[in-house]
């Protein structure tokens, strides 16, 4: 999987950390604040949207008063304590990271998280010292499966889109690493497993953890 190989890129959530299912639980008491139940396609509809387009899509669809920025704000105060107590690395992550840096390849992370929450979790996590370029999905154009993150990515890098890894876990994030004509390792993640087969048909490889990758 590493062969010629010059740097990996990581999706955050789902494929880094393990904090899909925590985005469910803060959509749920979100909207329940405003009486609105949980839509069950609103995954499916929000999938590879950046943070603040999310944030865009909420206010339109449920009619959300709250301010783009506030609604913002609101997401960053309830996701951070779960990111700080209750999500933990993908099982292999550290094991993965050191071996990566030992070989000389270069790591991004690309998320279509909030600039303020992957910080964060690069903190709780001791990330920082492996990954020389992280990039939020609101510093580019297009959202996933548009491939303007990764390329992004990869030009901080320093390093061609060819020579680029990427590890995703859903259907949006798979197609915008193949869009930027990179490899792309499909994660095992719970939270998509309804689309288990998609990400094995269209990825390059499909992993479980990352345990025993090298």
């Amino acid at each position: 999987m590493l062969r010629d190989i010059e740097a990996v890129i990581f999706d955050m959530d789902g494929s880094l950390v393990d904090s899909m299912w925590m985005w469910r639980a803060i959509d749920i008491e979100y909207l329940g604040r405003y009486k609105i139940p949980l839509p069950e396609n609103l995954q499916s509809e929000i999938e590879g949207m950046s943070f603040r387009e999310t944030a865009c899509y909420f206010k339109e669809h449920f009619a959300i008063p709250d301010s783009l920025e506030e609604i913002m704000a609101e997401w960053n105060r309830m996701a951070w304590n779960k990111y700080m107590y209750e999500v933990p690395l993908k099982k292999g992550i550290p094991d993965f990271l050191r071996h990566c840096r030992e070989k000389g390849i270069r790591l991004g992370i690309a998320t279509s998280n909030s600039r303020e929450l992957v910080e964060n979790v690069a903190a709780v996590h001791n990330l920082r010292e492996y990954f020389t370029c992280i990039m939020t999905g609101s510093e580019v154009l297009r959202g996933k499966p548009n491939p303007d993150i990764y390329l992004a990515v990869a030009h901080g890098l320093g390093v061609p889109a060819g020579r680029c890894l990427v590890f995703e876990d859903i259907v949006a994030g798979i197609l915008a690493g193949k869009n930027a004509g990179m490899r792309v390792c499909a994660v095992e993640d719970e939270y998509s497993a309804d689309s288990r087969d998609r990400k094995r048909e269209l990825a390059d490889y499909y992993i479980d953890d990352y345990v025993g990758l090298f």
